[in-house]
């Protein structure tokens, strides 16, 4: 099978392509490499990638795939605030063109990387695939509205499946200390303290990023009719978790680390424990290698060994979507609508 991974040289992109390679899949990325000096360890090598933005994306693009991987997207809320115009110019418009796209010209399957951010709050129940979506923020909402936008496409000749992803955490070549347990790790590991901006009582379904990958791979290796149409939450049951217990874990692999909650911290509106029961009865070959203990203690390694420093957390660009783009819009390298100001 020949598959076309766009994102390829994101956090859970760098991850899930050379696995699909080590699979046996052909795979070519495609990536506008807005984030290719922000890189964690060693650099990934591509061997079949090229440069694109995914609204730019044409027919000759996709000519020969049997599958697309969507990951690429303005990947989550506080990029959604900086121009919500732009999340669902990204995540929305141009995810329905490429899907319309990649049905005209046969590509037969077609994995978008969502997210189950589109539940907002499950109101202390377990959300389901089959729960109300109530998306709480511009990326939540774009989601949402892409995945029903493709959903009406499904034919005999165009299968799609959403991937809803858990909150991901766990190192990457590509890391982002953006997310809730990379972020917790990486202040136990340069200041001793675990820090939260919230009360900890909002709950939180995880998924470390090597097991999205694997999940991404198993859809591809299960029949199509098994997942054909469908919305799936990617992640493990064990793994929901109330944000203070997340950094109870944290304190235990970081000991004498202190957790910290800051003053005035409120409950956070997005607030949902999800279940991942449909993900173990339609693809069964399927299971979870990490939990957040482990998960933890690798990224606190990994900090360790690279000499990461608190800095790194305190509005750094590497490892900050954010801080990236504004800082390449600052040099003038992108414009307004985050395009490349120049061809090279």
């Amino acid at each position: 099978m020949r598959i076309l991974v766009t994102g390829h040289d994101g956090y859970i992109g760098a991850v899930l392509t050379p696995m699909l390679s080590a699979a046996g899949f052909e795979v070519e990325g495609l990536d506008t490499f807005y984030y290719r000096d922000c890189t964690f360890g060693e650099a990934p090598r591509w061997e079949r990638a090229r440069s694109r933005d995914v609204r730019d994306v044409t027919v000759r693009d996709l000519e020969g795939f049997d599958a697309i991987v969507h990951l690429a997207a303005l990947s989550n809320d506080p990029l959604g605030d900086l121009r919500p115009e732009l999340t669902y110019d990204i995540n929305l418009k141009a995810t329905i063109a490429l899907a319309r796209l990649a049905k005209e010209t046969g590509v037969r399957r077609f994995l978008m990387s969502s997210s189950c951010s589109v539940y907002g709050t499950s109101n202390g129940d377990v959300a389901t695939e089959e729960s109300p979506l109530a998306p709480l923020t511009p990326y939540a909402i774009s989601k949402v509205r892409a995945e029903e936008a493709i959903s009406a496409m499904a034919d005999a000749s165009f299968s799609p499946v959403f991937m809803r992803n858990a909150t991901a955490y766990g190192a990457s070549p590509k890391l982002r200390l953006d997310l809730m347990v990379n972020n917790l790790v990486g202040w136990a590991q340069t200041a001793g303290k675990v820090r939260i901006m919230s009360d900890g009582t909002p709950w939180r379904p995880l998924v470390h990023v090597e097991d999205i990958a694997r999940a991404f791979v198993a859809v591809l290796e299960a029949p199509a009719d098994a997942t054909h149409n469908q919305a799936i939450n990617i992640g493990s049951d064990d793994q929901n978790y109330q944000v203070r217990d997340v950094a109870e874990i944290v304190r235990d692999v970081a000991q004498g680390a202190k957790v910290e909650y800051a003053a005035g911290g409120a409950a956070d509106a997005r607030d949902y424990r999800v279940s991942f029961a449909k993900l173990r009865a339609l693809v069964p070959s399927f299971a979870p290698a990490w939990d957040v203990r482990r998960g933890a203690r690798q990224l606190y390694d990994a900090f360790t060994e690279a000499g990461m420093e608190a800095v790194e957390l305190q509005g750094a660009r590497r490892y900050v979507r954010l801080q990236q783009l504004r800082h390449l819009l600052g040099r003038g390298e992108l414009d307004a609508e985050l395009r490349w100001t120049r061809a090279d």
